[in-house]
């Protein structure tokens, strides 16, 4: 990244999913997660079921809510709807469009992360100009219906080591080994289900956030 660019924020990274979230919507959630001390909200969600009109119409309205609290907002996927909302960026899997489309249709200045699931994906990322990769699944998740299988804690060592990316883990993460992956060089991590789930979002951000080192 350059130093005029925002940087991947430590701590909780957030991530919408309606269908988890108990009968809330993503724009409750969101807030919720803002009001706990969220620095960062990726909007998450498939067409179909969700319309890409009814995406475009929650994401400005999220992103809104993000602007106003300094919160970035990147959008998972779609790098249109990113654009179309003037979100922080846009986040893209493996089989998604190449990150060095992605730049050029968003420009310079947006942030742009790739999913990575092994070594050479990683560097791969590094070569095409990602601004942060997302490393995982570290354990079992259901949160996605085409995951990949877990990748072990050994990848977050590796990643440590040998990627100069700021990188976020994710696939599994719950409250109860979250202290895991941050004892591993994690110093942000994405924890879906656990957090929509629950019944008092805002407190339960709050004490996943106590959880990293503060700096």
């Amino acid at each position: 990244m350059t130093n005029s660019k925002a940087r991947l924020p430590k701590g909780i990274y957030g991530i919408t999913a309606e269908k988890f979230s108990k009968g809330r919507s993503n724009v409750e959630v969101v807030q919720e997660m803002i009001a706990g001390g969220i620095r960062i909200i990726q909007y998450r969600e498939k067409r179909p079921p969700t319309s890409f009109s009814a995406m475009l119409a929650e994401c400005r309205v999220i992103r809104e809510l993000t602007r106003k609290a300094g919160v970035l907002f990147i959008i998972n996927d779609y790098p249109s709807l990113a654009l179309l909302v003037d979100a922080d960026g846009a986040h893209v899997g493996q089989d998604d469009w190449p990150v060095t489309e992605v730049r050029r249709l968003l420009g310079p200045d947006k942030i742009i992360g790739l999913s990575t699931h092994a070594p050479a994906e990683a560097q791969a990322a590094v070569d095409a100009g990602a601004d942060y990769i997302g490393v995982g699944p570290i354990f079992n998740t259901q949160t996605k219906d085409d995951v990949t299988d877990p990748v072990g804690l050994e990848y977050i060592d590796y990643i440590v080591a040998n990627c100069p990316l700021p990188f976020t883990v994710l696939g599994g993460i719950k409250e109860h080994n979250l202290a895991e992956v941050i004892s591993r060089g994690a110093a942000s991590a994405c924890l879906v289900t656990d957090i929509v789930e629950a019944e008092d979002i805002r407190a339960k951000v709050e004490r996943l956030q106590a959880m990293f080192p503060q700096s």
